[in-house]
């Protein structure tokens, strides 16, 4: 598993046990970080994907609801949901190429998610990259 790949994992597990206990708390969550990861800047970087997640969790929950067609973010399973809003908030909020976020939502929904999840939240993210992070065709 890649560096990153792992920080982005462990955040999306933060990001699920908060969604299922509202209860857990930035410092629960802190600890559970630091126990997972051993390496600094992935620790780092597990932080900042959890919280930027958590803090713009209502606009992106609007910006999914509005493309996910025939879902409503509660009916979705909570794995998706949660690898939606991570996936979500670094395509719009954090200079990562959007294909790589993409690439590691779907392998991310693959390891926690159901059958059809990986196409499921393949769709909805590709939905959500702006037009100006979209790869252009080189000009001759």
């Amino acid at each position: 598993m890649a560096r990153r790949s792992k920080a982005r994992e462990v955040a999306l597990q933060m990001l699920f046990q908060v969604d299922l206990n509202p209860d857990v708390d930035g410092r629960m969550v802190k600890e559970m970080i630091l126990e997972r990861l051993q390496d600094d800047d992935l620790r780092e970087l597990a932080w900042w994907l959890f919280t930027g997640t958590m803090e713009m969790r209502s606009q992106l929950d609007e910006q999914i609801q509005a493309v996910a067609q025939n879902w409503k973010l509660h009916r979705m399973a909570a794995t998706d949901r949660n690898t939606l809003r991570l996936g979500a908030y670094e395509i719009i909020h954090m200079d990562t190429p959007p294909g790589v976020v993409i690439d590691e939502a779907i392998e991310l929904a693959k390891k926690f998610g159901a059958g059809q999840s990986s196409q499921f939240v393949n769709g909805v993210l590709d939905k959500l990259v702006p037009p100006e992070k979209r790869r252009r065709p080189p000009q001759a």
